[in-house]
């Protein structure tokens, strides 16, 4: 696959209502309800009945402990191949999106099955709000591109370009891009699945 251009970039929309479609699905298939879902991935009910119907679309995080509860895959849900290699090119990056709102991921690994880190660029349009998270973890954020006020707790941080936030990911957070420009951010976070698990 080849790495997003600025025009392709533009171009890259989810379809949160698939996504919702394949989460149902696994559910189903799992004889699972939204409350067991919900009560295992520490969302409400409503949120997750949201997702379902493509009303709302998760952040990753949230989507890692979606699927993490279904036992299944984020690649799988998303039908994105799972590739593990030690080495990605920069033209070679896999890209999926989650929303239809100009966020999407190229995602920078795993490198092997059972990695415990998980890295990726993230782009994010101007004034989008990450939902408000708290889980198992840890969170290393490097801004490469864009302006990001960046919610820990009680503090608030503005990250600009260069700007690193590492933290406790059982603290809630989330962040707001600010300006008129997409952020672009390379994120490394560990795996809320081997706790859910």
């Amino acid at each position: 696959m080849q790495a997003p251009t600025a025009h392709t970039k533009t171009k890259a929309k989810g379809q949160p209502t698939e996504l919702g479609a394949a989460i149902r699905r696994r559910r189903k298939a799992m004889g699972q309800t939204l409350d067991q879902v919900a009560k295992a991935t520490d969302l409400t009910t409503g949120f997750l009945s949201q997702v379902e119907r493509g009303l709302s679309s998760p952040s990753l995080t949230s989507l890692m402990a979606i699927a993490a509860a279904l036992q299944t895959s984020i690649e799988q849900l998303l039908s994105v191949p799972e590739v593990f290699s030690e080495y990605v090119a920069k033209d070679a990056r896999q890209t999926y999106s989650l929303g239809t709102r100009g966020r999407f991921y190229e995602k920078l690994g795993p490198g092997f099955a059972g990695a415990l880190f998980h890295p990726q660029i993230v782009h994010r349009p101007p004034g989008h709000v990450s939902e408000k998270m708290c889980h198992g973890g840890e969170a290393f954020c490097y801004l490469l591109s864009g302006q990001l006020e960046y919610h820990l707790g009680d503090k608030v941080f503005i990250l600009s370009p260069g700007d690193v936030i590492h933290h406790d990911t059982s603290v809630r957070h989330y962040s707001v891009v600010l300006g008129e420009v997409e952020a672009v951010e390379l994120w490394v976070t560990t795996s809320p699945m081997a706790e859910a698990g």
